[in-house]
């Protein structure tokens, strides 16, 4: 028999854990001396100690590795066990390196332009949405509000309930900056189901991935916010999947004062 000292150093388990290991019933001691309270464990706990410790390293839980000893002479039922710690780790490991690389290169930007931090780009999916939507083309981008005149126009009589959350955004279809005659839809989150008028269409949207970035002020920075997302999607490994949009967090339907406004850019992105 083996005092509870001697077994913690031949074990590698602390006598604090090894305490609370019989507490939890996961390695109950041989004995117990019923006057001192010592512990005593046996030579043949020492392989028990040595599954607990292995298991530990690969990152189960105590609650765990007690339903895993259960099953320990079961190769199937351990092989599962093991399949799922493995497809959680791999997952674990792809976000770290991507938080990695996030990291990385936000530093090698820092290092080559003094605004990267002023436009912080994330990754994040857009999720399906029912919408009310007008597309046409117009003479300019300035011209953009027109359209929003003929949604709201035609869909007053419909008392529109809001997506919750309400996403008013832009959906710019030329694919590139053009002079004039532009491609534009603009769409509004609605709740509900409602037949299209003349010119606004219903319709559901998929969801999608993208990377954005959301600034305050005016839309003369928005060059600026297009380069620092188009240069985080290069940096990090993906690459541009579908039509650029802009959502309005506060647009000028809300404040007349551009300093005001509240604009997210996004791009449409997949991993190369």
């Amino acid at each position: 028999m083996l005092k509870i000292g001697d077994f913690s150093k031949l074990s590698m388990i602390s006598i604090r854990m090894l305490r609370h290991y019989d507490e939890i019933g996961l390695l109950i001691p041989e004995s117990i001396d019923d006057f001192t309270g010592y512990r005593y464990y046996s030579e043949a706990q020492l392989p028990l100690a040595g599954r607990i410790n292995a298991l530990k390293d690969m990152g189960f839980s105590l609650a765990s590795v007690s339903k895993i000893l259960k099953s320990y002479e079961n190769p199937q039922a351990l092989k599962e066990y093991l399949l799922l710690k493995q497809t959680e780790i791999q997952e674990q490991a792809e976000e770290i390196h991507r938080r990695l690389l996030l990291i990385e290169t936000t530093i090698q930007r820092l290092g080559k332009d003094d605004k990267t931090m002023n436009y912080n780009v994330t990754l994040k999916e857009l999720p399906e949405r029912y919408v009310a939507s007008v597309r046409k083309i117009i003479p300019n981008y300035e011209q953009e509000g027109m359209l929003w005149n003929i949604l709201m126009e035609e869909t007053a009589s419909l008392h529109m309930q809001d997506g919750d959350p309400c996403y008013t955004l832009a959906i710019f279809h030329d694919g590139e900056y053009k002079e004039s005659n532009v491609d534009i839809e603009v769409q509004k989150s609605v709740r509900g189901n409602y037949k299209d008028t003349e010119n606004v269409k219903f319709k559901t949207v998929a969801p999608i991935q993208i990377a954005s970035a959301t600034y305050k002020g005016s839309y003369d920075q928005v060059i600026e916010v297009n380069e620092a997302v188009a240069n985080w999607i290069r940096d990090n490994g993906y690459e541009f999947n579908g039509l650029s949009f802009c959502i309005y967090h506060v647009s000028p339907y809300e404040t007349q004062n551009p300093e005001e406004l509240v604009t997210e850019v996004c791009y449409p992105v997949k991993k190369k």
